[in-house]
C-alpha cells in the first residue's frame, strides 16, 4: 500500500476513534514529515486530499484543523447505518423465532412506555 494511503487511513482512523478530536490542530506538514521520517510533499498530498474531501480544513496562517462538517455529517450517516444492520440482525432473529412485526413493534412499544413512567 503506498505510504499516502497509509498515512491518510492512519488520520482518518484517529479521528474516528477520538485520538484526533473535532477542531483539533494537526502538525504542520513539515512537522510531521519530519516525525515521520518521510517526504513532506506525501504529507502535503494527503493534506490536499483530506482536504478536498472534507475531513480536514486549512484556515491560512492558521494551520490544519479536523473538520466539524464532515465528521458531524459522516458521524451520522454511519450510526443510521450501524441502527438500520441492528434492525436487520433483529428482524431476522425475531422472525426465525416465528415472531412477526407486529409482535416486536408491540412490544417496543410497551418497553417505551414502561421507560417513560420510569424516567418520568
Amino acid at each position: 500500500m503506498p505510504l499516502y494511503a497509509q498515512l491518510t487511513r492512519a488520520i482518518q482512523f484517529a479521528i474516528t476513534t477520538g485520538k484526533l478530536r473535532i477542531g483539533e490542530q494537526l502538525p504542520t506538514v513539515r512537522q510531521l514529515a519530519v516525525k515521520l521520517r518521510i517526504n513532506a510533499n506525501t504529507v502535503a498530498k494527503v493534506y490536499a486530499e483530506l482536504e478536498r474531501s472534507g475531513v480536514l480544513e486549512t484556515r491560512r496562517g492558521v494551520g490544519t484543523f479536523v473538520s466539524a462538517r464532515h465528521f458531524a455529517a459522516s458521524h451520522r450517516e454511519e450510526h443510521e447505518k450501524h441502527l438500520a444492520a441492528l434492525v436487520d440482525r433483529f428482524l431476522e432473529e425475531a422472525n426465525a423465532m416465528g415472531f412477526s412485526s407486529d409482535d416486536l413493534i408491540d412490544q417496543l412499544q410497551s418497553r417505551r412506555k414502561k421507560e417513560t413512567v420510569k424516567n418520568g
